[in-house]
């Protein structure tokens, strides 16, 4: 396949045994993944729960596929017999731990639409996300409970089933739990009599299975995108979408995983579709085992879980890599991650440094893709052997089609080498936003072949050989004097400096009176440990790879910097830092 930018057929990178297309996909819903593997490893492990004892070690509790499978039809059945109809809308707000997974299933089971949402949110926001989905159940942790309850008066939300973290721990860990942690910890709760409970719903509705038809083209999932740069929007994703994406993962990574031998981390939120497709999808339709890490910044967990369990498949973000290198050199010896035999990063640039310590450390590859979650999830990747550009995110997966368009028309394709937008052309593409048709016109563009086409926001630049190579978001580009300026690219150099662990770039209204309505570049730094350096140092650094226009006006060293849970710098809460200190400062003036 070549693209109508002029590059090469991208296929030929690809590693032998992935086919160029995968097509005809099986016609199925999302959660025959999980009833094929319960039917053909019935008493494998499927999800592990772990806890650490000071006394006695790290304990485990497995649940088999059976029983996972068991326990989403009994959960199911209960929705069914609670009023939950097919098209509803099930909140999901779980960590991750077992009962995502019953739940997220035994939702999709009754044709309902799972809308996972974070957890950790703010009451506030919480309700706003209800409110827009338009949910009539909430499925929650204990830990979370009040807040739910707080927010239900103002959401459709009529059905609420509570449950607690320790009901999937190890006996020992969960009796400890109840004992030190639970009041303290805020899980401890009083729950109201019109609430249902998780495992008294599996208990009564055990051994019963849903009968409800559900199809391939049925929404699964409203998967909301969009909180890193402005209001989150709801994807409307199809079963056969996301069978699609959890497919193409597979065949590209088939080289290094085996049927029922895989261990996979599950520290990645599986309330993103990152963790919940490329982690738990594709870990389900291979028979592996999902080892749990409720929080996924722990990263002495993240650490001891690979040691322990002998993980062999790593999916995270460059921040956790990160982590995880400068964990290991403070504990040298103590722990080994030697198990992972291939290792995945999105979400954020992998850099060159981060890519080659974390291999040291592990069996095999770390590589670098691309996903969003208006094609949920993973539409590039680079090969796991073969040729891997530094800095690219990869070459089309199968079955998708990429195109690089003018930032001007909007239309026109741009030569190789030269910036534009990517669209894409993807199986597992949204059907669009939930209730934004405006936006959904926006992202969803019928091209001059007939094809709907999505624009991603994302300006790359693609080479002869079909590797695309991100440049920045389009939402992010700055003008500064009268030039287009990326403060990815403009990070990027910053990131080779031995000083700097992790670095923020965003474009920020000018403080000058003089220049209002213009834009100047800011750039905010976090440390390695035990290092010091000046912001002219770093300027002096970067000016001899950047124009000047390019350089930040003004560099702030802090401790840490705003993300996402799956590690995205959030910049525009950079820039809402940088206007509240301008605030503050002149309220003492």
């Amino acid at each position: 396949m070549a693209t109508s930018n002029g590059a090469a057929s991208w296929t030929a990178q690809y590693e032998r045994g992935v086919p160029a297309s995968l097509a005809p996909y099986p016609r199925q819903t999302l959660q025959t993944f999980l009833t094929e593997t319960a039917r053909r490893f019935p008493d494998a492990p499927a999800v592990l729960s772990s806890a650490h004892l000071p006394v006695l070690g790290r304990l485990k509790a497995e649940l088999t596929y059976r029983q996972l499978e068991d326990a989403s039809d009994a959960l199911a059945v209960a929705l069914v017999d609670m009023g939950v109809k097919k098209g509803d809308r099930v909140a999901l707000i779980l960590p991750n731990c077992a009962q995502f997974v019953i739940a997220f299933h035994a939702v999709l089971k009754v044709g309902a639409i799972v809308c996972a949402l974070n957890p950790t949110f703010p009451a506030a926001k919480l309700r706003d996300l209800l409110q827009d989905c338009g949910a009539t159940t909430a499925i929650t942790l204990s830990l979370f409970y009040e807040t739910v309850k707080k927010v239900q008066a103002e959401t459709a939300i009529r059905n609420v089933i509570v449950t607690n973290i320790k009901e999937y721990l190890p006996g020992p860990a969960a009796f400890l739990f109840t004992l030190a942690k639970e009041r303290k910890d805020g899980h401890r709760i009083e729950k109201r009599p019109e609430d249902a409970d998780f495992q008294e719903l599996l208990r009564r509705f055990a051994g019963r299975r849903p009968s409800v038809e559900v199809g391939p083209d049925d929404v699964a999932l409203f998967q909301y995108t969009g909180g890193t740069t402005g209001v989150p929007k709801a994807a409307v994703v199809t079963h056969q979408a996301l069978v699609c994406n959890t497919l193409q993962n597979r065949a590209w990574i088939q080289s290094a995983v085996e049927m029922g031998k895989e261990t996979f981390l599950c520290a990645i939120p599986l309330f993103h579709v990152y963790g919940m497709i490329a982690v738990m999808s594709l870990g389900l339709s291979l028979g592996a085992r999902l080892v749990m890490v409720v929080n996924p910044r722990d990263v002495h967990e993240v650490v001891e879980v690979i040691d322990r369990y002998q993980v062999s498949m790593f999916v995270g973000v460059p921040a956790m890599c990160n982590a995880i290198i400068s964990y290991m050199e403070k504990h040298a010896g103590q722990y080994s991650l030697r198990s992972v035999k291939a290792g995945f990063s999105g979400s954020a640039p992998l850099v060159a440094e981060t890519q080659t310590k974390f291999e040291a450390l592990t069996s095999g590859p770390l590589v670098e893709g691309y996903g969003l979650s208006e094609s949920p999830t993973v539409v590039c990747g680079n090969p796991l052997r073969g040729n891997r550009p530094t800095g690219s995110i990869g070459v089309p997966y199968p079955d998708v089609a990429v195109r690089v368009v003018s930032l001007e028309d909007e239309v026109s394709d741009v030569a190789l080498g030269e910036r534009g937008e990517l669209i894409i052309h993807a199986p597992s593409m949204m059907l669009g936003y939930h209730n934004m048709p405006g936006e959904t016109d926006i992202a969803l563009r019928t091209g001059p072949d007939g094809r709907k086409w999505l624009y991603t926001g994302d300006i790359v630049t693609l080479d002869e050989h079909g590797y695309l190579y991100i440049v920045d978001r389009k939402k992010d580009m700055a003008l500064i004097g009268g030039f287009n300026v990326y403060p990815t690219t403009v990070e990027k150099v910053f990131t080779e400096h031995p000083a700097i662990q992790e670095i923020g770039i965003a474009a920020i209204p000018h403080p000058d009176a003089a220049k209002a309505g213009q834009q100047m570049l800011k750039a905010w730094v976090v440390l390695r440990e035990r290092v010091t350096v000046t912001a002219q140092e770093l300027i002096a650094f970067a000016s001899e790879k950047l124009a000047r226009y390019e350089l930040p006006s003004q560099i702030q060293f802090v401790e840490a910097l705003p993300k996402t849970l799956v590690g995205k710098v959030l910049r525009r809460e950079l820039v809402q830092m940088e206007l509240e200190a301008r605030e503050r400062s002149a309220s003492h003036t």
